[in-house]
Parts: C-alpha cells; sequence; structure tokens
C-alpha cells in the first residue's frame, strides 16, 4: 500500500513558476514509477511526466516538454514536478501517481495509486 500527498500548487502568473512535491509512504517507493497527471475542468486526466524505476528514464508529454522537470529522492520518499515558464493552459489539478509495473505508461487506468491532487491556476 503506498498513499501519495501532492502539495505546492497555487496561484501563478502566466510566465512564472511552480515547484509540485508527492510525498509517499510506504518502504518500496523506490520500486515505483512515478507520474504526474493532470486533469483540467471537463476533460479527461492527461499525463505530463514520469520517471521510471528501472532506470531512472524520464518521460514528458509534448505541451510541457523543455518547461516540466520531473525528480524524485527516493531517500525521502518524494517526487518533484519543476514547472517553468507556465501558460494559462496548463491550468488544472495535478495529480501524483505511482505504478508497480516494470514497462512504462502513460495510460492512467494502469496507474496503482493516486493522491488527493493539488490545483494548479496559471492567470493571463
Amino acid at each position: 500500500q503506498v498513499q501519495l500527498v501532492e502539495s505546492g500548487g497555487g496561484l501563478v502568473q502566466a510566465g512564472g513558476s511552480l515547484r509540485l512535491s508527492c510525498a509517499a509512504s510506504g518502504r518500496t517507493f523506490s520500486r515505483y514509477t512515478m507520474g504526474w497527471f493532470r486533469q483540467a475542468p471537463g476533460k479527461d486526466r492527461e499525463f505530463v511526466a514520469a520517471i521510471t524505476w528501472v532506470g531512472g528514464r524520464l518521460h514528458y508529454a509534448d505541451s510541457v516538454k523543455g518547461r516540466f522537470t520531473i525528480s524524485r529522492d527516493n531517500a525521502k520518499n518524494t517526487v518533484y514536478l519543476q514547472m517553468n515558464r507556465l501558460k494559462p493552459e496548463d491550468t488544472a489539478v495535478y495529480y501524483c501517481a505511482a505504478d508497480a509495473g516494470v514497462v512504462f505508461t502513460m495510460t492512467p487506468d494502469r496507474y496503482d495509486y493516486w493522491g488527493q491532487g493539488t490545483q494548479v491556476t496559471v492567470s493571463s
């Protein structure tokens, strides 16, 4: 069982930055691929970024590539999402998720554990 708690969301002007954190419980955090997803009102939940536990490979959605950076600190059981050059279209609830599988996936249904989400609002 893994419990995830996100923090760091808020209101920021376009062009600004935010850093999201996701603290995980459980002793096997390092054995999970950790992902960030987001969901805007009226839209499906979409993949943002992930970092695998096998090889530490990084994956990004095209819409955030070059602006967002995902990282993890296994000693602190925490995964981060640094978001720079934010745009109004980045406004959404951001969710942290954990996947115990060995094959990377962007499909939300394949992730085993989810946090409660943190709101990010980017004003124009």
